[in-house]
């Protein structure tokens, strides 16, 4: 395990994670994927620890992924669901976790439909002088992290099962393609694969690819903490040019319960103009691989077919590895409060 060199026990953003950080998390995923492959799936490592899980914003993979992340470490965990809560009778959202830090609460995992919320409660944690980690479980259009490291964990595995490491990406063509505008997924993907020296090429309709990142392009692409990392990112309204001899491709779901306005003529022209099917990947490399954070729009993103071909599919993967690599990132993180 990589828990004695790890510090972090807040993980809200990976805008400044390093290097080393992302193999610690693979290297610790991939000892609890062997876990996991044994007929006795549970560990001790978190025992007499509780996890709380504060999901304000529906969720399955998930929620259900923590929670049994949580499980397979022998810890004790709280499920928090605000249509049951005190929040109806007006309590706010700090007090809930204060409710929760009350309870003996270790680790609070955190998703909300607002950006933001998962700092605040780590900044409220810190001001009160606990030992209490936080985890961003995707909050808003910021980021979901750990969504972006199971895919960082899956893409690893896939070229290398016994020790994926970040260096096996650099190099490799990744097109990422779809509502980029209101995809917390993308944006956590966007810091890990660039990290890695992956070319990151993002695709989409103008109206869901935002203006706002082609800040990050032509070098201005950074970071906000330690050591600057060269990134490579490129953007792309037209489909071809993303997946010209591509060997990923991420698609991403049209969130139409997030858009505001009509930014789409219809599901039907984006499947026509952007949708990823068989005849698509002619135009990338011939082993290429797909991928989708879900839940899927079947024939909108991605067609039926392609999504449930083993040939070119790792969404199934993608479900498998959350649950090794949200272990990871509890154990982690608990390492990280001593």
């Amino acid at each position: 395990m990589a828990a004695t060199s790890w510090k972090r026990h807040h993980i809200i953003s990976l805008s400044d994670f390093q290097p080393f950080e992302y193999d610690a998390v693979l290297q610790t995923a991939a000892s609890f994927q062997e876990v996991l492959s044994r007929r006795t799936k549970k560990v001790p490592a978190l025992q007499g620890q509780v996890i709380a899980n504060l999901f304000f914003e529906s969720s399955t993979r998930t929620r259900s992924s923590f929670e049994l992340a949580a499980k397979r470490l022998s810890a004790d965990t709280l499920n928090f669901a605000p249509g049951t809560s005190s929040m109806t009778k007006g309590e706010t959202i700090l007090d809930t976790a204060k409710t929760y830090l009350a309870m003996g609460t270790d680790i609070m995992v955190i998703r909300h439909r607002e950006a933001g919320v998962p700092l605040a409660i780590a900044n409220e944690m810190d001001r009160l002088q606990t030992r209490v980690g936080v985890f961003n479980a995707g909050d808003g259009q910021h980021e979901h992290p750990s969504q972006a490291l199971l895919d960082l964990f899956t893409l690893c595995t896939l070229l290398d099962p016994e020790k994926p490491r970040l260096s096996l990406l650099q190099g490799k063509k990744i097109a990422i393609v779809g509502d980029i505008l209101h995809s917390r997924v993308a944006r956590s993907n966007i810091w890990s694969l660039t990290a890695s020296g992956a070319e990151v090429h993002l695709v989409g309709p103008p109206t869901l690819l935002p203006k706002a990142f082609a800040d990050f392009v032509n070098g201005n692409f950074t970071g906000s903490g330690g050591t600057e990392i060269p990134r490579k990112l490129f953007l792309h309204w037209s489909l071809e040019p993303a997946l010209e001899n591509a060997d990923f491709v991420m698609a991403l779901r049209i969130q139409k319960e997030r858009m505001t306005s009509h930014l789409l003529p219809s599901l039907r022209e984006y499947h026509w103009r952007y949708g990823i099917t068989g005849d698509r990947l002619q135009h990338c490399q011939p082993d290429v691989k797909v991928l989708h954070p879900g839940p899927v729009n079947r024939g909108v993103e991605i067609s039926s077919e392609l999504m449930d071909d083993p040939k070119f599919s790792l969404i199934s993967q993608q479900v498998t590895s959350g649950v090794a690599v949200r272990m990871a990132l509890l154990y982690l993180m608990s390492s990280g409060k001593a």
